[in-house]
């Protein structure tokens, strides 16, 4: 083989191209024999003619100067003289070497070199040289390469060449080198158009110069079409192609990729599993992904840390904590170290699911196997523990941390604050709040998180500090800092402030929500005024603001409110058209507005409807339909639903059985009554305050005091408050039997609790001491609710003026009367009535006659 020493500095057809101008001497006259361009003869040289050797260097000569038809004359020869030696690439590689050194052209990229290229990729000893070629071809001025590849397959049919695959490889390969990614492209589309195989390797190359320069796109494209065309890719190709997916944030397509290839039997490795892996882990899809963990089992590969970390975290963020634990313990049975990023990933997952505990226990084995927490891991069990109230733990892992020499982010710092505020110890959240503050790392969700909590708490002036605070700090508010505000306003019925700070929202150019408009929209409703609660909603629709089911079960609950339930359920038919999927509540809006109404068919036809529609009645619609009917006196259908509930499993709750006890203690019915009592108890249920008035009220009215007493003692006890309700209920009740120590001694207690009797109780002290004709120690009592700035009622003044009427002091009942007067109270006709009997009574008591 001959070398291509001689050549390598400058192509030999540029030497020539360059020779072009300088040529005097035309040569289509001579023989063949004598031919430079065509002859033979490796003897014969341009330096063996002298005349030849002039005509080169005599530029004077006119004949010098190529046209159209010399060039298209010597390209033919070259072309003869080349594949005259089809048998012998080296001969032909040669005479077109000889060529190039007499030929008058500055470029020679046409015929002869693709006839030159075919010859030389037909002998496998002689690919190195084309692919040498056709590399200077690329890196050279050479135009653009669809003349080259067009014209490699022009002569290929025009010369019976084969398509040979090696030419135009290496074609595509010299491209990508020369990084001509456009080029590249043209070159490996039109090999495909062509039906010329494309070597695997150069594919992935392509691909990955495709992937490097972000034409993911492209890159896409020519993989499709690869694999339209039947062509197997390698799995180093196809694992490229699943990462650019995954950077593009397309992990379905990837695991498509996979998939696809995995189908036409190409043997992935474990670099492509492990992005498989990923994918799945991307898609939330764990089972597909532990499944292609044990494949890789199978095939005797050990999954690499990374991949067991993705898993183990994928089955944490699905709370699948058996497979989590069971993939952690055999990545260390694997040989893999336990991996803090795996342990925070558990620790995540126990506190997620309420497991503070066994999340803190992982904490020991951290420091246990050496491995030292850092600030996600003290974040996650912080925000752990804060979330379930051990504010006393997490308050402690925070010093622990700093000890550790850990600054704690502001993330740790807003956890614990909303800590704090969830379990309503506001000093401690303020003192919280304000040591952020002060170190300057407070952010828009520190304040955020007090002027949420002040705003839900109905704290006007708390929250509008919080407000200054922020803004003279520069934080900007957010759209949540305003729905607070707005928030607030609405419950406050101040509507006015309420629409003034949406009017600064807009003008703020910030984006209104669908959670503003919401509760404008409830805002409203609450005050009473549905018209404008409804033309805010036209509003939002027409900005473009698509509601959310809370905005329709807004409307529902607010029109359901103001007494026009019918009208409500209307809207939910029309609301389902426009895509919301009524729920267990919003039907319990409907029941109860129609059950307010007295429309108790109604209410009973819209709880039809909405078993009809496959939605399951909670405790809250029973506990609505039973109220609604006993209400309406129909016992029987309340007992009916009680008895469907129970049927159901439905567990009663603290209301339910509430309701249902006020029906029965009101109905006298005590037994029925002492019944439930005994089973919310059985149940596990704690009764309040309000419950144990009820029941005590009860007994009261069947004049069983023994029971009463008995119920206040268990609720002492208990540690339950007894409120004013309930001492006035049980002194009425001793008063009433004649227990006026009893009663006086539950008066004291009342007194002693910090209790203030109002004008109910002072009412049942005059009325109960009167009757049993203690009616000095009920003026006591008169006296003492004047001292006390409590207004006498009319009763009050009636009950003691006929106590002193029935005592024979006329005198004193005329003074409670004209004392009832001065003090702005109208007597009423019972008052006239004592007052006449009184002194008839008294009159014929003393022998005159009557008035």
């Amino acid at each position: 083989m001959r070398s291509l020493n001689p050549y390598s500095s400058i192509s030999p057809w540029l030497r020539c191209y360059r020779r072009l101008h300088c040529r005097t001497l035309s040569t289509s006259s001579l023989p063949p024999s004598q031919d430079p361009i065509l002859t033979t003869d490796p003897s014969v040289t341009p330096s063996d003619s002298p005349e030849k050797t002039k005509s080169f260097s005599d530029p004077s000569n006119s004949s010098s100067k190529p046209n159209s038809e010399n060039s298209q004359l010597m390209e033919t020869r070259v072309v003869e003289t080349v594949l005259g030696q089809r048998g012998d690439p080296d001969s032909a590689f040669e005479q077109f070497k000889l060529a190039m050194e007499r030929c008058a052209f500055q470029r020679w990229t046409g015929e002869p070199f693709h006839v030159l290229l075919h010859i030389l990729v037909s002998s496998s000893e002689h690919h190195h040289i084309a692919r040498s070629l056709i590399l200077k071809h690329v890196l050279g001025d050479s135009g653009p390469p669809s003349a080259l590849f067009d014209g490699l397959v022009d002569s290929a049919k025009r010369f019976s060449f084969e398509l040979c695959p090696v030419v135009f490889n290496s074609l595509l390969d010299s491209l990508v080198k020369a990084r001509r990614v456009r080029d590249a492209i043209d070159c490996f589309n039109a090999m495909m158009d062509h039906g010329i195989l494309i070597w695997p390797f150069l594919i992935g190359k392509v691909s990955k110069v495709l992937v490097k320069n972000k034409m993911i796109t492209e890159a896409k494209g020519l993989y499709t079409g690869v694999v339209c065309r039947g062509i197997k890719c390698s799995t180093s190709t196809v694992r490229l192609m699943m990462r650019a997916c995954l950077k593009e944030g397309e992990a379905e397509e990837a695991e498509r990729y996979f998939l696809e290839a995995k189908a036409s039997g190409i043997q992935h490795d474990p670099p492509t599993y492990s992005v498989a892996i990923y994918a799945a882990c991307t898609l939330g899809k764990v089972e597909a992904a532990i499944s292609l963990l044990n494949e890789m089992k199978g095939k005797n590969w050990v999954p690499s840390k990374g991949t067991y970390v993705n898993v183990i975290s994928a089955c944490v963020k699905q709370r699948n904590m058996v497979d989590a634990l069971r993939l952690k313990e055999e990545m260390v049975n694997c040989g893999h170290s336990k991996d803090l990023v795996v342990m925070t990933s558990l620790m995540k997952g126990y506190c997620v699911r309420g497991d503070v505990n066994d999340a803190l226990g992982l904490l020991n084995d951290i420091v246990e196997c050496g491995l030292s927490p850092n600030k996600v891991t003290y974040a996650v069990l912080i925000e752990g523990c804060c979330n379930k109230g051990r504010m006393g733990k997490a308050q402690e892992l925070y010093a622990q941390m700093k000890r550790a020499g850990i600054k704690p982010s502001v993330y740790i710092e807003n956890s614990l604050l909303r800590g704090f505020l969830k379990a309503n110890l506001l000093d401690e959240a303020t003192k919280q709040f304000e040591q952020v503050v002060m170190t300057d790392v407070a952010n828009v969700f520190t304040y955020n998180s007090m002027l949420a909590w002040f705003c839900r708490n109905g704290k006007m002036k708390e929250a509008e500090s919080i407000w200054d605070k922020m803004v003279n700090k520069g934080i900007v508010p957010t759209i949540v800092s305003y729905n607070s505000m707005i928030l607030l306003s609405c419950r406050n019925g101040n509507m006015d402030k309420a629409l003034s700070l949406y009017s600064e929202l807009l003008q703020r150019n910030m984006e209104v929500n669908a959670v503003t408009y919401s509760i404008l929209i409830d805002g409203h409703f609450g005050k009473g005024d549905a018209e404008q609660a409804l033309e805010t909603f036209d509003k939002m629709l027409a900005y473009g603001i698509a509601p959310t089911d809370f905005t329709y079960n807004s409307i529902i609950n607010g029109l359901s409110k103001v007494g026009r339930t019918s009208e409500a359920k209307t809207m939910l038919h029309n609301f389902r058209e426009d895509g919301l999927i009524p729920s267990c509540l919003t039907y319990n809006f409907i029941i109860n507005g129609f059950l307010k109404e007295g429309s108790v068919s109604s209410a009973l036809a819209a709880y039809t409807e909405m078993c009809d529609n496959g939605i399951s009645p909670n405790v809250v619609t029973y506990t609505c339909l039973i109220y609604g009917f006993c209400q309406s006196n129909n016992i029987d259908l309340a007992v009916k639903l009680l008895n469907e509930m129970r049927a159901k499993g439905i567990q009663l709750d603290i209301v339910t059985y509430g309701v249902l006890i006020d029906v029965f203690c009101k109905r006298r019915d005590m037994e029925n009554a002492m019944e439930l009592f005994e089973e919310l108890l059985g149940v596990g249920l704690s009764p309040n305050a309000i419950l144990y008035n009820t029941m005590i009220s009860g007994f009261r009215n069947v004049n069983n005091m023994e029971a009463a007493l008995a119920l206040h003692e268990r609720m002492v006890n208990e540690g339950i408050s007894c409120d004013l309700e309930t001492y006035t209920t049980l002194i009425d009740g001793l008063l009433k039997d004649g227990k006026i120590l009893p009663a006086s001694n539950m008066y004291s207690e009342m007194l002693s609790k910090g209790i203030t009797p109002d004008d109910i109780a002072y009412t049942v002290l005059v009325q109960g001491l009167s009757n049993k004709k203690q009616v000095n120690n009920a003026q006591k009592v008169l006296d003492e609710m004047c001292k006390n700035k409590v207004t006498p009622n009319v009763l009050i003044y009636n009950t003691l003026i006929a106590g002193y009427f029935k005592e024979g002091n006329i005198q004193e009942a005329f003074r409670l009367h004209d004392e009832m007067l001065d003090r702005g109270l109208v007597p009423d006709d019972t008052t006239y009535d004592i007052l006449v009997r009184g002194t008839r009574e008294g009159s014929l008591a003393m022998g005159t006659s009557s008035i």
